[in-house]
């Protein structure tokens, strides 16, 4: 078999494979290089897996509850921790297996090991040094060795790692990543989250749902710090009164390991420190990417801030050579990922009217309990643009359906210009918003004005009520509220 290939993309992701199944559909002949595990983090570590034990956890929380729900339960419910933790690995290596039939169907070969980039077009192979980190789903038998291998274009897609904190360094024992965090041998007892982006709050959520007295210590003035404030207080509030402690506007300026233990010596605003000990501590402090040791240095790939640096479609500064996803820079989101390898592998085939993306319609969601969602702009942003606005806001607490559930807990908040009627941004807090955000991303991408959201008829009854009951709202014709 010929080691000429039109695309050859590195790393396996959820960008990786994406680009490498839109590029064989395309008819280009094209190849897909991998050093560990088929389906990158997401799959592997991250989006599925962490999403499984999450799942435990809230069946947990119902079976602990029953009586608000007129159900009786004789007897104690307990977590079974090897049990919660194997069906997250197992559903890992499903999704693993799953891309693997998916690189078989589409005609794309797989290639194992390191890549490296030699010069533009041309990229050599060399025996992985990477452990695999679970059991390996069987590998397609389209699998080819290491070596030289040649493309018109090379897609790097090598993804991120967790970034460390000098003197704060996970070490796999008492100071964990998320890979240690999701396949824990037995439960602590206490646990300190260092930052609350996404991956440190959902961590914080499901150990303290198991039972785990749970700290969260975060720089900046909110959890979440990228979501509208508003929403950011509410989430806080429920996490307090489910029994998490938060440290907000403090850092962790030491640890001190002990045989079984850590104390944090946390530093607050104010100069005071406050000394935590926990059985175990999560460094979430956020990504970065893996553009080391791949080749980019000697070819003269611009980087920008530790990401490949790209145009609108994925190009570098070097002719034939293309980046997608995490290694490319923020959010660090794997949808993102997703459209940005289709965007990258048209425009490279040549396809018509590819256009780039619009980062300010990229949904974030966090699967915390309540779950968190949103779309462009918070309303502090919003200001800060000079933007005159109109702000809606509609609360679970008046929703039927949320109220039959049990889950009145939440609110959609709604942002638009003023004089356009354009929605500008959307925001919500409580149950399964992670599935309603998507209605007001398809919104903002077809360009709907407030009138048009007004006169959509949403089912009853519904949660989704909530977000024309929101957007009434904010021109002052709430019917529910």
């Amino acid at each position: 078999m010929s080691n000429a290939y039109d695309v050859i993309i590195i790393g396996s992701g959820p960008g990786g494979y994406i680009a490498a199944i839109r590029a064989a559909q395309l008819g280009l002949k094209t190849a897909i290089v991998e050093r560990e595990h088929l389906a990158g983090i997401c799959s592997n570590w991250g989006c599925i897996p962490t999403k499984a034990l999450l799942r435990s956890a809230e069946i947990l929380h119902y079976a602990q509850h029953p009586g608000e729900y007129g159900i009786k339960v004789e007897g104690t419910v307990t977590p079974d921790l090897k049990a919660i933790v194997a069906r997250s690995r197992g559903i890992a290596q499903r999704m693993n297996g799953g891309v693997g039939f998916l690189m078989k169907k589409n005609k794309v070969d797989v290639i194992w090991g390191e890549a490296k980039l030699t010069k533009p077009g041309e990229i050599v192979v060399s025996k992985t040094t990477k452990a695999i980190q679970q059991p390996q789903a069987p590998l397609p038998k389209n699998v080819l060795p290491e070596g030289t291998y040649t493309a018109k274009h090379v897609v790097v897609a090598t993804g991120a790692r967790p970034r460390a904190l000098p003197g704060i360094e996970p070490d796999g024992k008492l100071i964990w990543t998320y890979f240690e965090a999701m396949k824990p041998e037995e439960m602590p007892k206490s646990l300190l989250v260092m930052g609350s982006g996404a991956i440190g709050i959902e961590f914080a959520s499901f150990y303290r749902t198991m039972g785990v007295d749970v700290t969260v210590v975060e720089v900046m003035t909110q959890v979440m710090p990228v979501e509208d404030a508003e929403i950011s207080a509410l989430a806080k509030k429920q996490f307090e009164k489910q029994g998490m402690k938060i440290l907000l506007e403090a850092k962790v300026a030491k640890v001190e390991k002990g045989a079984n233990s850590i104390t944090a010596h946390v530093q607050k605003k104010d100069g005071s420190v406050e000394k935590i000990t926990a059985d175990r501590m999560i460094s979430a402090v956020g990504v970065q990417a893996n553009i080391e040791n791949i080749g980019l240095e000697a070819l003269g790939v611009k980087t920008d801030r530790g990401f490949i640096a790209i145009d609108g479609f994925g190009k570098t500064n070097v002719p034939g050579i293309y980046a997608i996803g995490d290694v490319a820079g923020p959010p660090m989101l794997a949808h993102k990922a997703e459209h940005e390898a289709v965007i990258c592998i048209e425009k490279l085939a040549g396809l018509p009217n590819v256009h780039p993306m619009d980062k300010a319609k990229i949904p974030g969601c966090t699967y915390c309990h309540p779950q968190v969602a949103s779309v462009g702009l918070t309303e502090a942003k919003a200001k800060e643009q000079g933007r005159d606005i109109r702000v809606g806001r509609f609360p679970f607490v008046a929703n039927g359906k949320a109220i039959a559930l049990g889950e009145d807990q939440g609110l959609v908040k709604t942002i638009f210009d003023k004089k356009t009627g354009e929605l500008l941004g959307a925001h919500m807090v409580g149950a399964e918003v992670t599935e309603l955000i998507q209605g007001f991303v398809v919104a903002m991408n077809l360009e709907t004005t407030e009138e048009e959201l007004m006169h959509t008829i949403f089912p009853h009854p519904t949660i989704s009520e909530t977000l024309k009951e929101s957007v009434l709202d904010a021109y002052g014709r709430a019917l529910n509220a």
